[in-house]
């Protein structure tokens, strides 16, 4: 059963690559060298896997905070873990990105993940291996698949780019540099706290769809050379078309007019507001239902029901925010309320630094979603 653990663990990201090669064009991505990626992906896990071992012999740093604490183990993840990962899958896929197959920013896309995908079945296997025990580590082991293959192809969609506009430096290394924080935040969450914290990473997971999915449809317009039509500043979007990454960076360019700064200034105060109110939604939700709030326990996942009400009210927050700043400052791009949000979420993150320091990784992880949320808002609004 041990062996059929890992074995099974391995089998996953396999079964991911055979349904990415059985989709994917043989004229356009050779089988051959889409194979030989994967195969690479494989060989530069166990690789950095080994160096990533040795690093933590040799330092007595973990990435779990209950051996090495919290400042130990976030050390740890971002400047051995994620860099060394992350490196190791642009290594493989790197023989790939400079054949000349490589002529569509779609290829990157393929090769990076593909490569990811290789990386993600030794990972799993060795994993599991270790931990022959707990069905703890089944979820981790599926949870940390999407997050590779996002991952990777968020700086392999990058560096596809930079091959076609011959413009490398100023793309790929800015894309490679928050990948490496994401995955820091995303593993710490996976592998280093307890089982509760896992909960945390659903919204994370929720938002690297969203963007996945914005992804393909934008890299298939390109590649089409008919891109998805960009929605005009004045009316952003109907309702009933789902926004292209094309409109959504037309939206967050300035406009013929000046940015109002007194909306920003505003639209942080009604974010911080909204965020308030969430929260207390969440204390009165827990209240009619029962629930005691003092009972959050990360290591007990039957105990992160509260954080789950807290972490609701607290996200429903943003959106509303959002459709808020943009209707009273009728405003034609999401400029105003994007960065109303980042500068609430700016002052929350250093309150927290204070108050809770434990914290700031908590509210650096849901950042993401939390300004996309308010976006979204704003986007429904303006549309």
């Amino acid at each position: 059963m041990a062996t059929l653990r890992w074995v099974l663990g391995a089998m996953l990201p396999i079964l991911c690559f055979a349904e990415l090669v059985r989709r994917t064009d043989p004229r356009r991505e050779p089988r051959w060298l889409v194979s030989v990626t994967f195969a690479l992906g494989a060989v530069a896990a166990a690789g950095a896997l080994f160096v990533t071992e040795r690093a933590a012999a040799r330092t007595g740093l973990d990435v779990r905070v209950s051996a090495a604490g919290e400042t130990g183990a976030l050390v740890f993840l971002f400047l051995v873990v994620a860099p060394i990962q992350e490196a190791a899958k642009v290594a493989a896929a790197w023989p790939a990105f400079l054949s000349k197959h490589l002529d569509e920013a779609y290829d990157g896309v393929v090769y990076s993940a593909v490569s990811s995908l290789g990386f993600a079945a030794v990972e799993n296997a060795l994993v599991l291996r270790d931990h022959p025990a707990g069905a703890i580590w089944i979820a981790r082991a599926v949870l940390a698949l999407p997050a590779h293959v996002f991952f990777a192809c968020l700086w392999g969609y990058a560096l596809a780019r930079a091959k076609q506009s011959k413009r490398r430096l100023p793309i790929f290394p800015a894309a490679f540099v928050a990948t490496i924080g994401a995955h820091g935040l995303y593993a710490h969450f996976v592998y280093g706290r307890g089982p509760g914290a896992l909960l945390a990473v659903t919204p994370l997971l929720a938002a690297m769809g969203l963007v996945a999915w914005m992804l393909a449809r934008d890299l298939r317009s390109r590649d089409r050379s008919s891109p998805i039509p960009s929605t005009s500043r004045g009316r952003l979007s109907r309702l009933s078309q789902a926004p292209s990454l094309s409109a959504v960076r037309s939206a967050l360019r300035r406009a013929d007019e000046p940015v109002k700064i007194r909306w920003i200034l505003l639209g942080a105060l009604v974010t911080l507001g909204a965020m308030i109110v969430g929260l207390a939604a969440g204390v009165v939700a827990a209240h009619v239902l029962r629930i005691d709030l003092s009972t959050v326990n990360e290591h007990e996942l039957t105990t992160a029901a509260p954080a789950v009400l807290l972490g609701l009210g607290l996200l429903g927050s943003f959106p509303t925010s959002g459709w808020l700043v943009a209707r009273a400052a009728n405003v034609r791009t999401l400029l105003e309320p994007a960065l109303a949000s980042v500068l609430a979420l700016v002052v929350t993150l250093v309150a927290l630094g204070f108050a809770a320091p434990f914290a700031v990784v908590f509210g650096l992880a849901l950042s993401p979603i939390a300004w996309v949320l308010s976006c979204a808002g704003a986007w429904v609004a303006a549309g």
